[in-house]
């Protein structure tokens, strides 16, 4: 840890011991304000096959639609860490629900690319309020809770992904699209009100000098890094383009991190980044986001693909996303679980158990398609909630790694970095099973014509590289040396 950053003058006093009563309303509404930052994710879904007709463009173009919040959100959640470690989390959490309502605003009240795709920026300019989130509840609410607050805060990422595609499908189906960014809004506002009023001002902040530098650099890293594996697909994986800025996001890197490392104030603590156990957690939770979105992927494909397909059931989207909704809230109840065998055991075997859950739930997915037998949809519910019930114990448990080895002045920064790798992770999924779906596809013949739909063994092959991303998670963590656990004085 640098000495810089531990003598800063303008470091706050550490804060007072929070009281012994739990600020239960705070810590509702910053999980309300996870899950409406996670439907920001997902509520574009049901629109992909009907972006070209509402904004009047290419498919090519509107699938900058999902790029553009990916890749904004991935930048802004540890520079917004960073921003609330210096001036405030409160402020920062305030202006994240802000960005969140302004970009829902404009998408619902436009009709063309170009300001939808500032909409939908703003959106992803929402994203670190989660970090941010779990950040504060370190600030105000006492040790004995803490476990349980964060991981509720943490499953509200699966909860808004499993609630988004219902509630984004019935709504675009009943009333119309542009309904859909408007209640978005109304959810964003309603939250920053509440938060507004229930949570306090941050009594630690480290001030100092906002490294601009570096967070360009890191913005550069990302967009070499997000852009090649969003868009790879489209480009062709040995393109020049898609080689060319993967070298770039190589060269960028190791010329940032030179500089990080000699800036008095820098975006990343890079002495921290690279301490044993906050590595091994990120590089976990790397692993953890790939194996999540793969299911985030794989079994909509399944459930919507015609009967005639390969272990197709022909559903269309509402009934699908309605049988996989019961997944976000087994993660939601199994976050509480992780708590309490991170106050048993520790946070890294919490972290573990999640991981090899998680391959159970692989392991039970790839018996079904590879037995002799078709799945039907009652497996699919049993499968998503097994690997539901692994990520709320999995992600609820890297906060706790993460501010038990980190001070209070850091949490911010060091839940942002950690947010993030769980982007990359989700974003890595995401081009990885894409391609390998895309080149299983085969032709069938429908009463509406021919179409393309994934092959079984595309199905076969995305499960089994995120069995082995399961299990890397759980190997990394029992890794993870066992750190001081966080006291009542350090918070």
């Amino acid at each position: 840890m640098s000495a810089t950053r531990r003598d800063d003058p303008t470091a706050t006093t550490p804060p007072p011991t929070p009281t012994d009563r739990t600020p239960r309303l705070a810590v509702v509404l910053l999980c309300t304000a996870g899950i409406v930052v996670a439907l920001t994710q997902t509520i574009i879904v049901p629109l992909i096959p009907q972006l070209p007709t509402m904004l009047h463009s290419s498919a090519d173009n509107t699938s900058w639609a999902l790029t553009i919040t990916l890749l904004v959100g991935a930048a802004i959640t540890p520079i917004g860490g960073r921003l609330g470690d210096m001036y405030g989390k409160r402020l920062m959490l305030l202006l994240s629900m802000a960005c969140v309502a302004a970009g829902s605003v404009v998408c619902a009240v436009v009709d063309a690319l170009l300001p939808f795709l500032i909409g939908r920026a703003l959106q992803g300019m929402g994203f670190g309020a989660i970090a941010l989130g779990i950040s504060v509840m370190r600030d105000i609410v006492p040790a004995r809770h803490l476990g349980s607050a964060v991981g509720t805060m943490s499953a509200s990422l699966g909860i808004g992904g499993a609630l988004g595609l219902p509630f984004a499908a019935i709504i675009a189906e009943h009333v119309n699209w542009h309904a859909l960014f408007f209640v978005t809004a109304a959810f964003a506002v309603l939250c920053g009100v509440g938060l507004a009023r229930t949570i306090p001002a941050s009594p630690t902040r480290v001030g100092g000098r906002f490294d601009a530098v570096g967070a360009i650099g890191l913005i550069a890293i990302l967009v070499c890094i997000l852009l090649p594996l969003s868009k790879g697909a489209t480009w062709g994986w040995g393109s020049p383009l898609t080689l060319g800025l993967f070298g770039a996001a190589a060269v960028v890197a190791v010329i940032w991190s030179l500089v990080e490392r000699r800036v008095a104030n820098p975006l990343v603590d890079l002495a921290v980044a690279m301490h044993r156990p906050v590595l091994l957690t990120n590089i976990a939770s790397v692993a953890a986001g790939f194996a999540f979105y793969s299911m985030q992927l794989i079994p909509i494909q399944l459930l919507m693909a015609p009967t005639s397909s390969p272990n197709g059931l022909g559903l269309d989207m509402v009934t699908a996303s309605l049988i996989l909704t019961p997944s976000g809230l087994v993660m939601f109840v199994f976050s509480n679980i992780s708590a309490r065998i991170a106050a048993r055991h520790g946070p890294r075997i919490a972290l573990a158990v999640g991981g090899g859950i998680l391959g159970v739930g692989y392991v039970v997915f790839l018996t079904v398609l590879i037995g002799p037998w078709r799945i039907g949809w009652p497996v699919i519910i049993a499968v998503a909630c097994i690997i539901g019930a692994g990520l709320g114990i999995a992600y609820s448990a890297m906060p706790a790694l993460i501010m038990r080895v980190v001070r209070v002045e850091q949490t911010g920064e060091a839940n942002g970095v950690n947010a993030l790798m769980r982007v990359v992770g989700t974003s890595a999924s995401a081009a990885t099973v894409g391609m390998i779906l895309t080149w299983s596809a085969i032709e069938i013949s429908t009463p509406a014509g021919p179409v393309s739909v994934p092959g079984e063994s595309g199905y076969v092959w995305a499960a089994a590289i995120s069995l082995v991303a399961s299990v890397t998670a759980a190997v990394i963590a029992l890794a993870i040396p066992t750190g001081r656990p966080v006291t009542v004085d350090d918070i």
